[in-house]
C-alpha cells in the first residue's frame, strides 16, 4: 500500500481522452490515454514483463496508451506496479466522465492455450477487487507475481471500479497472468463503449457513478 505518502495529481481530461500525472516520493507516472483508440501504446515501467502486460492490455481493449513510470526500483517493484494500477485506473475514471451512455460493466472468458481466465468490470463508483491468479512462482520474467494482486486494487481505486480476474486453469504461468490482463482489457472495452440503446442516460437507478 501507498498510504501516508503525499501525491500530486494534476489531471485533464476531454471527451474520452484524459492526461495523468501522478508524482510521489516514490514514484512519477506520466500517462496519456485515448478509449477510443488503436491499440497504439508507449510504454515504460522499468519492469519488461510488467510492460509487456501493459502493451497487450493496451493492444485487445483497443485503446491507445502512452505511460511512462520512472519508480523506486531498487527498493522494490511494489510501488511501482500498485501506482501505475492507481494512475492508470484514474485516466479511465476521468476519461469516462460522468459515465452517461457507456454499457459500464462488461466481462470476458479468455483462452491463452492450456490456460483459461475470466474477467469482469463494472464502472460502478465504488472500488472493490478480487484477484486469483492461481501463480505459485515468485517471478514470472522479471515480474514479482504477487504484485499483479496489486495492480488491479490500484486500477479499482483509481477507476472506482469493481474488478474480478480469476485463472479458471492453465499449467504456463507466464499464460496466466497473460490471460488475465487480456480478459480484463476486453471486459473494460465493453464496459467503456457507448451504450447505442440508451443513448446519453446515466447507467444507474442513483443518478450518479
Amino acid at each position: 500500500m501507498t498510504t501516508g505518502k503525499k501525491a500530486k495529481s494534476a489531471i485533464k481530461s476531454s471527451a474520452r481522452t484524459s492526461i495523468v500525472e501522478r508524482n510521489t516520493a516514490e514514484t512519477r507516472i506520466s500517462i496519456r490515454l485515448i478509449v477510443e483508440g488503436r491499440g497504439q501504446y508507449k510504454i515504460s515501467t522499468g519492469i519488461r514483463f510488467f510492460d509487456h502486460m501493459l502493451e497487450l492490455f493496451t493492444r485487445h481493449g483497443a485503446f491507445d496508451l502512452e505511460l511512462r513510470c520512472d519508480g523506486d526500483l531498487d527498493v522494490d517493484q511494489h510501488h511501482t506496479v500498485e501506482d501505475v494500477g492507481i494512475a492508470l485506473g484514474e485516466a479511465f475514471d476521468r476519461a469516462l466522465g460522468d459515465k452517461r451512455g457507456i454499457l459500464r460493466a462488461g466481462y470476458f472468458l479468455m483462452p491463452m492455450d492450456e490456460t483459461l481466465a475470466i474477467a469482469a468490470v463494472d464502472l460502478s463508483g465504488r472500488a472493490a477487487f478480487a484477484v486469483e491468479t492461481k501463480v505459485r512462482t515468485r517471478l514470472v520474467g522479471d515480474l514479482q507475481t504477487e504484485l499483479v494482486t496489486d495492480f488491479f486494487e490500484g486500477f479499482a481505486r483509481g477507476a472506482r471500479a469493481n474488478v474480478h480476474v480469476k485463472t479458471m486453469y492453465g499449467r504456463s504461468n507466464h499464460h496466466k497472468i497473460e490471460a488475465i490482463f487480456k480478459a480484463f482489457a476486453r471486459a473494460l472495452r465493453v464496459a467503456c463503449s457507448r451504450d447505442k440503446q440508451l443513448g446519453e442516460l446515466l447507467p444507474s437507478t442513483k443518478g450518479l457513478l
